[in-house]
């Protein structure tokens, strides 16, 4: 550990290769990981652990509770609280806890809640507000934090990721086994008519079909794939953005016209987001629901996704 001379440093839990900047203190409970970069003017409390190769930039105080993964990112003035009704001179029995994963990145004057979870490799944006849980892989802004895209998509969150065939028929994208499809249209006087073949235009046997509707736009679905089970998603109003992930590419699909269809295959994990006021989503399933079939952990679906490819 190298230290200026103004840092008062009185954890011995200090990791091999961390640098602390002038004005810096961290007290003796606190537990500092390796190759870390602690710039200047942070405080640090007892009960806090920071991960390996973690960078606080300046402004910041670690209070009790706070945990930081591996390769955090703390921006300069990021406040953490853990406390949710703070009383002068009256302490809670227990601090909240609040933990940022590993590779999870916090922007300048964001502003972290007690309780959360920032999900591994999140990105919050500067001056976000962070009220809830923050899942992995999401870029985060606004008060409250709303979530605008996923880190690593092909695509810009704001376009259609790619188009559907001109005419009836699909075509590959990016993420294994998954399709866009073009369904048939037909238009006269009378108004436009849009229909699907089972097995012919969906490439499944449907077994169930769902809707979803009303979700508030800041609100996300999904978020989990299926062993055995085929969806196909059309938005038959509105519009919905819609993410798949195959465990190594990640792609994005605008999906705004209900004569565009998306097949989610299953070991793919599917994300629905920033759905419109006006959004209707129809999913076709391959089975009746099964809620054994659903794998809601990513890293165990990263681990099973593996084992398959």
């Amino acid at each position: 550990m190298s230290q200026h001379p103004t840092a008062i440093v009185e954890s011995t839990h200090i990791g091999a290769g961390t640098r602390v900047w002038a004005f810096v203190h961290i007290l003796p409970g606190a537990r500092i990981g390796r190759d870390c970069n602690l710039c200047d003017h942070i405080f640090i409390e007892n009960d806090v652990i920071v991960g390996d190769r973690v960078t606080i930039k300046s402004g910041v105080q670690l209070w009790d509770g706070i945990t930081l993964g591996d390769d955090v990112f703390v921006g300069p003035n990021a406040t953490f609280t853990n406390d949710n009704f703070p009383r002068s001179k009256q302490h809670q029995k227990a601090v909240t806890r609040t933990t940022v994963k590993a590779g999870a990145s916090i922007g300048a004057n964001a502003t972290i809640l007690p309780g959360v979870t920032i999900g591994e490799r999140a990105m919050v944006g500067a001056a976000t507000v962070v009220t809830r849980d923050v899942p992995p892989d999401t870029i985060v802004v606004g008060n409250p934090a709303r979530i605008v895209g996923y880190v690593g998509t092909k695509n810009s969150v704001s376009a259609p990721s790619r188009h559907a065939p001109a005419k009836s028929g699909s075509t590959p994208t990016n993420v294994y086994n998954v399709t866009l499809h073009r369904l048939p249209r037909a238009e006269d006087l009378r108004g436009q008519i849009s229909f699907g073949e089972v097995s012919r235009h969906i490439p499944f046997a449907v077994q169930r079909y769902f809707l979803v509707y009303g979700v508030p736009g800041e609100h996300v679905r999904g978020e989990h794939a299926h062993r055995t089970l085929h969806q196909f998603l059309i938005c038959v109003h509105g519009s919905v953005h819609a993410v798949a992930d195959d465990g190594q590419t990640r792609e994005e699909f605008l999906l705004n016209d209900p004569t565009v269809g998306l097949h989610l295959p299953p070991m793919v994990w599917g994300v629905q987001y920033q759905y419109s006021s006006d959004a209707v989503l129809l999913v076709f399933a391959s089975d009746f629901y099964d809620s054994s079939d659903y794998i809601r952990d990513y890293d165990e679906f990263l681990r099973l996704a593996a084992e398959v490819r």
